[in-house]
């Protein structure tokens, strides 16, 4: 049965529009606060947000709904998802929450639940959450004298940046390291420069200044060109992009030229493995991973498991599998001897640390294979399912045979936006390029497409 509200990264869509009215927020707030509650002790949740407009709004809304079903709220203000899932264990907290619709526009926003041990639900505790959405969940709620309080927790940007610099060898400094971070007016846009100075970087940082509207504005993780001018500009070693919420990153060189996550799982598996770090005899990506990266993997003698999209599915991998490296191409780089979910700054640390260590430059570090030919273009529709239509199942089908063996085709429907994403790779480029070009022009003509 498919999902009202949870997608494949917690609830997600326009502010004010359903599912992200106050109404439901508070109403999630209520259900998770009654799922979560074991024991007559004081029930805690800690919520973050990053910097939309909206977050306010959704944010007192979640607010009233935990402390109605008796749960004590501890408000972080804007700071990024990772550090959430750091705070729930560090607060001893029941569950946490992130208000963020992570890369997206800032008329976006969602809701991201992590339990007590840090990490993101599972799909059957987010079908339980959704199940009581619908309910009437009144005569659950606390009594009058049992109702939850709200209040803000100081000093939350500087426990997190010191989680971070831990991460790092502790005799290592960044002295001599020029670095640009754009922090994408979201969520990372203290933190993350505040950091890198402690550490001793050269800190060259931009978009720090969010206003409610200009979050991942032409700028972030998705849009790495205003980071390559000013690489540039200032002749800086490296740029680092965040998202939204600062729980993926974007490389680029001292060229301006972009490295994606695949080449950074691709560069921190190897030096893991060269010092005996790594776990688990490989790596875990999602089906949208490079072919190259499989097949560099393949060749230090680890193996590549595949996910659905989703940092999570490969969280729940990397444990199912007893490994420590895994993430996704847009970024996301889970490294679990630190952290239970995707970490931009974390995982930026672990590159510039490789960086300092073998004392090149980032375009000759962040450069472990070479990416096989691969072409991702996107199809808006309107409603429907455009994949179950005979028409898109026959050109799916003699597209997978044109590939053959030596390629790959990937389609699927985005779990966080009305987007149809068609995915090829194989070492003729061409060829990828007419297939995806092919299926994209069978899914725009459907009735459902926009």
């Amino acid at each position: 049965m498919g999902r009202r509200y949870f997608g494949t990264d917690g609830i997600r869509g326009r502010a004010n529009k359903f599912p992200m009215t106050p109404e439901i927020a508070m109403r999630v707030g209520m259900a998770a606060g009654l799922s979560f509650q074991r024991g007559k002790h004081r029930h805690r949740v800690v919520l973050g947000k990053d910097t939309r407009l909206s977050g306010y709004m959704i944010e007192n809304a979640m607010v009233a709904g935990f402390c109605a079903a008796g749960m004590d709220v501890f408000l972080l203000g804007p700071i990024p998802t990772p550090a959430v899932a750091m705070l729930v264990s560090s607060l001893r907290a029941d569950i946490g929450v992130m208000i963020s619709a992570s890369h997206n526009p800032y008329h976006d926003n969602g809701i991201k639940l992590f339990g007590p041990d840090g990490y993101k639900l599972s799909d059957e505790i987010e079908a339980r959450i959704e199940a009581m959405l619908d309910q009437e969940v009144d005569i659950k709620l606390a009594d009058t004298d049992a109702l939850g309080r709200a209040k803000r927790v100081d000093g939350v940007h500087d426990r997190y940046i010191e989680f971070a610099k831990r991460t790092m060898p502790r005799s290592m400094s960044l002295s001599g390291l020029r670095v640009v971070i754009d922090c994408a007016n979201g969520a990372g846009y203290k933190v993350a420069p505040a950091a890198l100075w402690e550490l001793g970087a050269d800190v060259v940082a931009i978009n720090t200044e969010p206003n409610g509207f200009n979050i991942n504005l032409d700028c972030g993780s998705t849009h790495p060109e205003a980071l390559a001018k000013k690489v540039h500009e200032v002749r800086a070693d490296i740029g680092i992009a965040l998202d939204g919420d600062a729980d993926r990153l974007i490389i680029v060189d001292e060229n301006g030229t972009v490295v994606d996550g695949d080449q950074l799982i691709a560069l921190i598996a190897e030096m893991w493995q060269r010092d005996g770090r790594l776990a688990g005899g490989g790596v875990v990506t999602t089906i949208m991973s490079n072919l190259g990266l499989e097949r560099f993997i393949g060749g230090l003698g680890l193996q590549l498991h595949r996910t659905q999209v989703g940092d999570r599915y490969v969280v729940e991998q990397m444990r199912s599998s007893g490994i420590n490296v895994g993430g996704e191409q847009s970024g996301h780089i889970v490294l679990s001897d630190f952290s239970t979910t995707g970490d931009g700054l974390v995982s930026a640390l672990q590159v510039l640390a490789c960086v300092k260590r073998l004392d090149r430059p980032v375009s000759e570090v962040c450069s472990k294979f070479e990416a096989v030919p691969q072409l991702l273009k996107n199809v808006r529709f309107s409603g429907g399912k455009p994949l179950e239509h005979a028409e898109v199942k026959a050109a799916i089908e003699e597209a997978m045979s044109r590939l053959g063996s030596s390629g790959r085709l990937v389609i699927r429907p985005s779990g966080t936006e009305p987007l149809i994403r068609v995915m090829a790779e194989g070492d003729d480029r061409r060829l990828v390029e007419n297939v995806v070009d092919e299926l994209v022009g069978v899914i725009s003509h459907l009735p459902t497409a926009a």
